[in-house]
């Protein structure tokens, strides 16, 4: 086990075996990799294990630099396994790469879908046998959809918990995915009209680039295509506490003027790189609709909901936004299928994605009567209007979990715990402990 030292922190690296299929323990087994980390006077101390299930899906555990941002709290009274969900960072990876080895679009589609959080979840029943022992518990911290798994593991392991700590991801427990962006529309237009509030030149600004790119789509560095539809999705960061600032600036210098005349400039082409590519966690864009399948309630599927459910929100038409005088919507977490064809890291995975949204039958995520008899310690921040998550589902399901504890803010978005510099994770503890 490699260990290293940072400042003020001990990490060491764990791998371990973990079956394809939990249904099959002898079958294919791939490896899911965890980091724990202590803070240096305390490695010798005995102290309780705090599990880390990071936002996504398909996103890696986050890579610490010492004692900073939550981790600095959580590491006050814990010693903190960060996991890299199977699938993602250093556990055997499923990306444009690695998957044509499982053969054509059927397999891979096959073999993906047993990458959501009920896998998830037995991943860390294994790691926690493995690292703590058959009888002893932890507990768990859930971000976004780690939280969605935070409420999979009440569902299925609640005996393995000591408390759960969920931060903006509490999920609609009978909420198909259709109902999922269908709720989801009216918030990403509700940060629109907030961000061009904040900045009204933004209005004609994001016109210009949008009617430039309906003449011109550019070619990002990463040889992607930036066309009118895909500048939309850069709305993604408008959920997140400094997104819209961020926003701005990306849009105020998009253009120079070369001897051909206006062009998008090289910064800006490789800023919307960075934040529209896939290449870092082609999951999040492959298995983002199936997360929200349960054949209880929607045996048929998800059949690329949020593209479905657009065409009931005209607002979001940039090319009637261009024919008129209104201002064109940048849109939130949304998954389409145009983004398996413009991302050079999506594009040979556009069969396979196709299959997964057609796919029926998955298995259900949550054990509604069981987290009625809930007896693990719970709690829960709710952001208040949060892009991502539905609040109303949200609130819905913490009064559909026994005992659980919400704390509603709107001091923060959905990035909270990480913006927070360990006060979102500190209110929560003492929130599951009783002390508020």
């Amino acid at each position: 086990m490699p260990v290293h030292r940072q400042p003020g922190t001990i990490l060491t690296d764990h791998r371990i075996q973990v079956p394809l299929d939990h249904a099959e323990p002898d079958g294919e087994q791939i490896e899911v990799f965890a980091r724990e980390v202590v803070a240096v006077k305390k490695d010798s101390d005995r102290l309780p294990w705090l599990l880390f299930l990071q936002g996504g899906p398909g996103n890696r555990s986050p890579r610490p630099l010492g004692r900073d941002g939550w981790l600095a709290r959580a590491l006050d009274d814990y010693r903190v396994l960060l996991l890299d969900q199977r699938g993602t960072g250093l556990s055997t990876p499923a990306n444009r790469r690695t998957l044509p080895a499982r053969g054509d679009a059927a397999a891979q589609a096959e073999y993906l879908s047993h990458f959501r959080a009920d896998s998830i979840v037995r991943d860390c029943e294994a790691i926690r046998r493995r690292l703590l022992g058959e009888d002893k518990s932890w507990s768990v911290l859930g971000q976004s959809f780690g939280g969605f798994c935070a409420v999979s593991y009440l569902s299925f392991a609640p005996d393995a918990l000591d408390e759960v700590l969920i931060t903006g991801g509490l999920p609609g427990l009978r909420t198909p995915a259709q109902e999922v962006y269908r709720a989801a529309y009216p918030r990403i237009q509700r940060k629109n009209a907030a961000h061009y509030a904040r900045y009204p030149d933004d209005v004609e600004a994001v016109r210009d680039i949008a009617r430039h790119l309906r003449e011109r789509p550019a070619e990002l560095p990463g040889g992607g295509v930036l066309t009118p539809r895909a500048f939309q999705a850069l709305g993604l960061m408008l959920g997140s506490g400094t997104g819209s600032h961020t926003l701005h600036y990306l849009v105020e210098d998009a253009f120079v003027t070369g001897p051909a005349g206006r062009v998008l400039s090289d910064s800006f082409l490789a800023e919307v790189q960075g934040h529209l590519s896939f290449a870092g966690g082609p999951l999040y864009a492959l298995l983002h609709e199936a997360i929200y399948g349960q054949v209880s309630v929607s045996a048929r599927g998800t059949h690329w909901a949020a593209e479905t459910v657009r065409g009931e929100f005209p607002a979001f038409d940039a090319d009637a936004a261009l024919d008129g005088d209104g201002p064109v919507l940048f849109t939130g977490e949304t998954i389409h299928p145009w983004m398996f064809e413009t991302d050079p890291a999506l594009a040979p995975l556009r069969e396979t994605a196709d299959l997964l949204a057609q796919r029926e039958q998955w298995p259900d995520l949550y054990d509604p009567a069981r987290l009625a008899q809930n007896r693990v310690p719970v709690a829960a921040a709710v952001y208040h209007d949060d892009m991502y998550v539905d609040t109303a589902d949200s609130l819905e399901t913490a009064r559909a979990i026994r005992g659980l504890r919400t704390w509603v803010t709107d001091e923060y978005e959905h990035d909270g715990l990480r913006a927070s510099g360990g006060q979102v994770l500190d209110r929560l503890v003492q929130l599951v402990r009783g002390e508020r």
